[in-house]
């Protein structure tokens, strides 16, 4: 939950819009467009209390505390929608898929890509690499805990990034994730998942897999078509 009084909120989402109109080259009052610097020193003092801690899981509980610091923002610069450039913004993108937060960073990926920002300068990889990497990586380790992956984030992500450039394994990684996440619901789609991620990296790890649904498939198949026993005869 928020500790932002109303008042506070209420800037933050001026604040961000204010952002993205001078980007854009708008005049705006310059109480604003200091907001946003103020919201990058926040957001740079919290990025230093992450840094202080050591353990990933705690680093992560630690984020989803502060969250919430920024909604406001997130939803002012949503609704403006007038994109720029935003620091801020790419970086809390980033968090919410860290958090596991996957369907709350769906929006905010899609204004991001749309847009065209980008990643500050300490990240790597390009804005649509991290997201399609990390929601996959997010994907398999609920997978293998044995909790549900989110399938509609997922394929809203497979499909807002379907047209940016990034490395094959990393394209590869987001299809098995949606193949393992379909196998139940879906084995048809999910072996085609996963066919797509074998054709992009043949050390994607899905071989098995793929001949496991193939099996159960045609099995299926067979069942389903399969002529009932003949009727038994009435002579006696």
């Amino acid at each position: 939950m928020s500790n932002l009084s109303p008042a506070r909120a209420h800037v933050q989402a001026h604040v961000a819009a204010a952002r993205a109109a001078a980007d854009a080259g708008e005049r705006i009052d310059i109480s604003l467009a200091n907001g946003y610097e103020l919201m990058l020193a926040q957001l740079a003092e919290h990025r230093r209390q992450l840094k202080q801690i050591q353990s990933v899981e705690r680093k992560i509980e630690h984020k989803r505390k502060l969250i919430p610091e920024y909604t406001p923002y997130i939803v002012g610069a949503l609704e403006a929608d007038r994109g720029g450039q935003d620091d801020v913004l790419v970086t809390l993108l980033v968090w919410h898929i860290d958090c596991g937060q996957l369907a709350a960073a769906v929006p905010l990926a899609a204004y991001c890509l749309e847009h065209g920002l980008v990643m500050p300068d300490h990240y790597e990889r390009s804005l649509a690499c991290i997201v399609a990497e990390e929601a996959a990586e997010l994907a398999l380790r609920q997978l293998a805990a044995g909790e549900a992956a989110d399938v509609a984030a997922l394929e809203s992500i497979q499909a807002m990034t379907a047209s940016s450039d990034m490395p094959d394994e990393v394209r590869a990684k987001l299809c098995k994730a949606l193949g393992y996440a379909l196998r139940d619901e879906s084995p048809s789609a999910a072996l085609q998942h996963l066919q797509r991620a074998l054709t992009l990296n043949g050390k994607a790890g899905v071989k098995k897999d793929i001949e496991r649904l193939e099996r159960e498939i045609k099995k299926g198949a067979a069942e389903t078509t399969e002529p009932p026993g003949a009727a038994p005869s009435a002579a006696g």
